[in-house]
């Protein structure tokens, strides 16, 4: 049984231990006795990869430069989701192309996705490009059946308006639930 001046020493020790550790944090965070800087102070874990660079601009689609349509014509360009949906309802009126993206890989609301419009002249030669983007709303509430179809439309770039005769469709960024 331990007496009561022993459990007074070990309280003591417990106590001067744990001063010392809020001491050595806050000299190692930089924190001072300010709540609200000690609030402020927090750590932010960071990683880097060696090697990796972080993407920047738009994502693109090589396969873009690869196919050379025939004037009239929209084919797909190929790209990382092509077995997760079906391009259904495509058009081409010489000034934008239109279209749905349905999603086949499962049930659940497209959160962004992004269509990329190649657009070719008479040649088959690539002579521009348009986008479509689509985020999810944040607000959006889950009380109906997943959208699973995502209706398109591009416009042919000004600079190249009049060239182009046909056009390829990709789709470099598809999320869904």
């Amino acid at each position: 049984m331990k007496t009561r001046s022993g459990i007074a020493a070990a309280l003591s020790v417990v106590a001067i231990c744990a001063v010392v550790g809020v001491a050595v944090y806050a000299a190692a965070t930089g924190a001072h006795s300010d709540a609200q800087t000690a609030a402020a102070t927090q750590f932010t874990p960071q990683a880097t990869f060696a090697g990796l660079t972080p993407s920047t601009g738009n994502p693109e689609l090589e396969s873009l430069n690869l196919v050379h349509p025939s004037p009239g014509t929209i084919v797909a360009a190929a790209g990382p989701f092509d077995d997760r949906f079906v391009l259904e309802d495509l058009a081409f009126d010489g000034g934008a192309v239109s279209g749905a993206v349905r999603v086949t890989s499962d049930v659940s609301d497209v959160l962004d996705l992004e269509v990329l419009a190649g657009f070719y002249d008479a040649d088959g030669v690539l002579v521009g490009s348009g986008r479509f983007v689509h985020h999810l709303s944040e607000d959006t509430t889950h009380t109906e059946p997943p959208i699973e179809r995502q209706e398109f439309t591009i416009a042919v770039p000004g600079d190249v308006s009049g060239r182009a005769v046909a056009v390829s469709i990709g789709v470099p960024v598809l999320v869904n639930e």
